[in-house]
């Protein structure tokens, strides 16, 4: 591809870049192509799925019992009264003891840690199952909600002690939870055309992409990590953060694509600045804060001021169930700003909400969000389906029932062996540091040049901006996909493997073909009569 103009693909998405990728990788049917591209796992939690299930199997039984008419065509909604118990007898009879067994502790613990009714709970969760009415109420069902929270609470960093409680709003991944976000911010008159948005990048690209659109029209503040600090926001850096004309400050923790959470010092440093700038507002993007060791949020140490969104797409291998959340305390920032606008904005949304209730001067931002969600005039049909729900609630219990983290042990280990047989396979020798989470890697290719070849080398690399040539001839080579750094808002020439959906041999060929191209570039590099 020696002749082809790679700058015109600088400005395209890395999901858009991917596709062309894929098409070139394709290309030779002889050989296997290898797309690390996207960070969809390839292994996912089995015990949660059994439950469901066994629970929908459970609802049928539970409708044909209460309506069956017309030779079993249909069935009615279940009944509360007795509903554990003849839970109970249909577990004896069924086969899959793994996914009733699983209920069946379900019911035990959250009896005994939330107080929760156990038919209550029981009855719920059928009717969710069914999925035969809407989500009531819309934000998230009542039960699924306080068990979501628990585990919410459990894997951000623990008890919020001294923020008193929170509510949750269930989404269609967080991608979904991204868009409502900003869209809420902006109908609430929280953001407008011309303020700006701090992004802590190197981050997720659709953080880059949304503010700039015409309908938000925002300005970037581009907060950088530093890689040679561990990924981690100098203090210069968390400065610009004291801009009051800062509204939102956007991360992602652990962080995509460096794949590091936020140490201590720097959670500290972020609340420091925090407590200077009480009127800031933190988006933080945890769905990778399972994967890291000791994980500790945004959402734990600047409460007031964060909306937290997580997603149980890659920690449960669920991305197409579509399962995400925000989380808001209740006492927050976001609803001290809509007290604070100026009458004649809280007066446009008066009339925006006025279909709601009577009070609309009372409806908390987080149900603005569900409202927004459905263009208010549709709130009433709002919310994630009951089914999906339940999916959510199950894997959160799957989560809270593993008090020997056997599961979450086995999850981090199998994205941390991967990352060691890619640089292994490149001829580089790693180790973990005490915020690596490897869910993703930043392969810098200046960097592995010089460690491969010396600093002359690098710098040849870096001349020449070859990342997203680089990415084009290791798919045109020898069929591996991977991502442009550069999309995610990396400066130098990188690309982002996912180290979740491929296997460990197919792992070994990425670090090899990888450095295949590296050794072609350097075999470029010592014929080139400019080179130092």
């Amino acid at each position: 591809m020696p002749d082809t103009d790679f700058s015109q693909y600088a400005d395209l998405s890395p999901f858009e870049l991917k596709d062309m990728l894929l098409q070139i990788a394709g290309s030779d049917h002889e050989r296997m192509m290898l797309n690390a591209g996207r960070g969809n796992p390839n292994f996912l939690a089995i015990r949660p799925r059994r439950a469901f299930l066994r629970l929908s199997e459970f609802a049928i039984e539970e409708a044909e019992r209460s309506y069956g008419y017309f030779d079993n065509q249909f069935g009615g909604l279940p009944e509360r009264e007795g509903i554990v118990d003849r839970f109970h007898a249909f577990a004896r009879g069924h086969a899959d003891t793994e996914g009733v067994r699983f209920v069946q502790t379900a019911i035990s613990f959250i009896t005994d840690r939330l107080g929760i009714d156990r038919d209550d709970f029981l009855f719920e969760a059928v009717g969710a199952a069914l999925g035969s009415s809407y989500p009531t109420p819309p934000r998230m069902l009542a039960i699924c909600e306080q068990i979501v929270k628990l585990y919410v609470e459990e894997e951000m960093g623990g008890p919020h002690t001294g923020a008193g409680g929170f509510s949750l709003f269930a989404t269609e991944g967080g991608t979904a939870a991204m868009t409502y976000i900003f869209q809420s911010l902006q109908a609430n008159h929280l953001i407008a055309p011309g303020d700006k948005v701090a992004l802590g990048t190197p981050i997720f690209s659709p953080y880059l992409e949304i503010p700039p659109l015409e309908s938000f029209g925002l300005d970037i503040v581009d907060i950088r990590m530093d890689e040679e600090a561990d990924w981690q926001f100098p203090a210069s850096e968390l400065e610009k953060l004291r801009d009051p004309a800062v509204k939102v400050f956007c991360v992602v923790n652990p962080s995509n694509p460096p794949s590091a959470k936020l140490s201590d010092a720097c959670l500290k440093a972020i609340a420091d600045v925090v407590a200077d700038r009480p009127d800031l507002m933190i988006v933080t993007d945890d769905v990778y804060g399972t994967f890291a060791d000791d994980f500790r949020s945004l959402f734990v140490t600047c409460p007031r001021n964060t909306l937290c969104v997580y997603s149980f797409s890659k920690y449960f291998g669920a991305t197409g169930w579509r399962l995400g959340v925000i989380a808001v305390h209740d006492d927050n920032r976001f609803d001290d700003a809509l007290a604070a606008l100026p009458e004649k904005d809280k007066q446009r949304l008066d009339a925006r909400y006025s279909s709601l209730t009577t009070t609309p001067r009372a409806v908390r931002f987080i149900d603005r969000l569900v409202a927004d969600s459905r263009v208010v005039a549709l709130n009433h049909t709002a919310g994630l389906s009951t089914p999906q729900q339940l999916q959510m609630t199950l894997f959160a219990l799957n989560g809270l029932l593993d008090r020997h983290n056997s599961y979450k042990t086995a999850a981090k280990s199998i994205v941390r062996d991967r990352f060691h047989t890619v640089y292994a396979n490149m001829g580089i020798t790693t180790k973990d540091g005490a915020n690596d989470v490897n869910y993703y890697s930043l392969v810098d290719l200046v960097r592995i040049g010089a460690k491969l070849y010396g600093e002359a080398f690098a710098d040849w690399l870096t001349a020449g901006e070859r990342g997203t040539e680089f990415l084009f001839r290791l798919a045109d080579e020898t069929g591996v996909v991977l991502l442009p750094g550069k999309g995610f808002e990396v400066v130098d020439p990188s690309v982002r493997i996912s180290l979740a959906n491929l296997t460990q041999a197919n792992y070994v060929q990425i670090g090899q073909c990888t450095r295949r191209i590296l050794d072609e570039y350097h075999a470029e590099y010592s014929k080139d009569p400019g080179a130092a």
